[in-house]
């Protein structure tokens, strides 16, 4: 995250801190941190069928199909009450939700999943590799983040969506892109949304941060390092009008809405380099990993 040093951001590496005497501090700071992430947030237009609808700390987007609403991860487990009331705060019904669709199946973005499936009767979506995780309710040996223990009810009935799979909900064609790194399954999406005559590409870029538990090294895993480079430059390489990812600090989100003159006001919004910007951060973090992971075996 730009704002603040990763580990405040990221409940995996709070969890990393908790041995022995610091167990209790941690505990603290995890509140904390999912506190801030799950914070009020007034739901918003982004643009024309793309409203914002998560707390302030994590994004959740929904999207009006015209015939339901997609909604783009569930976040923490206590955030799905929020989700639901800002749908409803939108005019929509709950049971208007057709489609939940999954970036990545840590808890902070999948945790509400099992809960807002349950009151939607929405069909899950995830790449294939998110599903198996979602199974396991986030406890999957595969991720480099395994053995935080972050877990959550697990998520059963999930549509797996292959790479490059364009879906049609609705009037609206979203697009699957599989770019893992940051968990095996993560996968970023795509569509457009239009406001009178002008249509914007809209991206909901996963996480490309890399980070891993103790013990994980990603220059041990070089497949799995090679398929992260690829995720990398796929994103760099999207049609990119408005990004949005999971944690909306991270792609500096809330300050292009600050720009903004009025609600109807999509100008800052609009950053036809923001997913290479996104990308070369990434591309960044990825390579300050591998360094330490040098360091640390000389």
């Amino acid at each position: 995250m730009p704002l603040r040093p990763l580990c405040v951001f990221t409940l995996a590496c709070l969890a990393a801190t908790a041995s022995g005497a610091a167990a209790a501090s941690a505990s603290r700071d995890q509140a904390t941190t999912r506190a801030e992430w799950n914070a009020p947030q007034a739901p918003f237009r982004i643009y024309g069928n793309t409203w914002y609808v998560g707390p302030h700390g994590l994004s959740s987007i929904l999207v009006n199909t015209g015939r339901g609403l997609a909604l783009f991860d569930g976040d923490l487990p206590e955030s799905a009450t929020q989700i639901e009331a800002h749908v409803r705060e939108l005019g929509f019904r709950v049971r208007d939700i057709k489609w939940i669709l999954n970036s990545h199946a840590h808890q902070d973005h999948a945790g509400g999943i099992a809960r807002l499936q349950r009151d939607s009767g929405a069909q899950v979506l995830a790449s294939a590799e998110g599903a198996h995780q979602m199974a396991l309710g986030g406890a999957d040996p595969a991720d480099p983040q395994y053995g935080f223990q972050l877990t959550y009810a697990p998520v059963p009935r999930v549509r797996v969506v292959r790479d490059g799979e364009t879906l049609q909900l609705g009037n609206v064609a979203v697009t699957a892109h599989y770019t893992p790194g940051h968990t095996p399954g993560s996968t970023s999406w795509t569509w457009t949304s239009c406001a009178g005559s002008r249509c914007l590409h809209m991206v909901y870029a996963d996480s490309l941060t890399a980070l891993a538990a103790p013990g994980y090294r990603f220059s041990d895993h070089p497949d799995y390092l090679a398929a992260f480079r690829r995720s990398i430059a796929s994103v760099a390489a999207l049609p990119c009008d408005i990004l949005m990812t999971p944690h909306p600090d991270a792609s500096g989100f809330w300050d292009r809405v600050a720009r903004r003159q009025s609600p109807d006001d999509v100008s800052p919004l609009i950053d036809a380099g923001a997913c290479r910007a996104y990308a070369a951060a990434a591309a960044r973090t990825l390579d300050a990993q591998l360094a330490r992971e040098r360091a640390a075996a000389k």
